[in-house]
């Protein structure tokens, strides 16, 4: 069975035909936690994301860790009952993307819950096994889950070059700002100022160990005051700004409170097109860095929970089981945000 996306707003637990014979290095993975991803709710609301269109009923569900129950003949790494993250996409391996080590932009990618291909939410599923990472004994089945989104944040951080000399700014408290504020501390950064437009999830971000958060507005009027507040509150240069929300007003503020000769990452996707003062920043040789997904993250991720230097565990607020109910009522808790920031089904 699976949680099928039908149409608008509507999500169906199905049956969920899988083959009966494994491929020689694939595996089989009986699921037991799956997190609630951003896009996972626009294709429920509005059956797209970006230029993903659902054309037609889709498993959702990206974000997920299991235990193998059946693996193929080739496979000598993993054994049966095993716990293991997926990494959800599967590049072609082929083209010069590929070859070249940057996977993630493989234009014949096959990832999780990205039309046409089917998600995770389901009592099983079939992944190549050298997409399934053994878990640490001391990581859970959902850490495992959460080294989805944690891969974003460390992905951002590798592209922006996020050290020990780098002072950070992340714009919104959301998940993925979250994630990425924790990744930059574990990559060293001295301080870490976290903006959002909401005080609680400031307040999570505070207790997550962000050195400062700061209130920011929604007017685009108030971003000039806002950057000359947020150098003072940093007392330093704003070295790296990573940008996790993506709309018009963050991104003109992180091209503005960055240094000259600093760098600005836009994680977040909010707007497809964005007018920015790009002219000015470029005359200060400011440099902008986009992230697509991420590439070879998961080994530093379960290196990352399994050490201690980033606990994810209390961004998961909210769990859930699979019945009928339950996937309504997670993906209703999910839509709202407020106190909501991850929430995890539990197979």
């Amino acid at each position: 069975m699976a949680a099928w996306l039908t149409g608008i707003n509507t999500l169906k637990i199905q049956p969920f035909k899988l083959p009966s014979v494994l491929g020689n290095h694939e595996v089989r993975v009986q699921m037991k936690a799956v997190g609630i991803c951003g896009s996972d709710v626009h294709y429920l609301k509005t059956m797209r994301c970006a230029d993903f269109i659902v054309r037609e009923p889709m498993v959702i569900g990206h974000e997920c860790a299991g235990i193998i129950a059946e693996v193929g003949s080739g496979v000598t790494h993993l054994k049966v009952g095993d716990r293991v993250a997926l990494e959800p996409g599967i590049s072609c391996a082929r083209c010069n993307f590929c070859k070249e080590g940057h996977y993630n932009l493989c234009s014949e990618m096959k990832f999780f819950a990205t039309p046409p291909v089917h998600g995770s939410l389901a009592h099983q599923v079939i992944h190549p096994a050298d997409l399934c990472f053994k878990l640490p004994e001391n990581v859970s089945l959902e850490e495992g889950a959460m080294c989805e989104p944690l891969s974003v944040g460390v992905h951002a951080c590798r592209r922006a070059g996020v050290g020990p000399d780098t002072h950070v700014l992340v714009m919104g408290a959301g998940p993925i700002g979250l994630v990425t504020m924790l990744s930059a501390r574990s990559f060293g950064a001295p301080r870490v100022i976290i903006t959002d437009v909401d005080e609680y999830r400031l307040s999570v971000a505070k207790n997550l160990g962000a050195d400062d958060t700061f209130l920011v507005s929604t007017d685009i009027k108030d971003a000039d005051k806002e950057v000359s507040a947020l150098q003072e509150l940093m007392g330093a240069f704003v070295d790296v700004t990573l940008d996790c929300v993506g709309v018009g007003k963050t991104m003109t503020t992180a091209l503005k409170v960055t240094k000259a000769g600093g760098r600005v990452c836009l994680v977040g996707m909010g707007h497809h097109e964005m007018n920015v003062p790009l002219t000015p920043a470029a005359a200060r040789e400011v440099d902008i860095f986009g992230v697509f997904r991420y590439r070879n993250t998961y080994p530093l991720c379960l290196d990352l929970l399994r050490t201690g230097r980033i606990d994810v565990r209390p961004l998961i607020t909210h769990r859930f089981g699979f019945s009928q109910k339950e996937v309504e009522e997670a993906f209703e808790t999910s839509a709202r945000g407020g106190n909501a920031i991850k929430v995890m089904f539990n197979l």
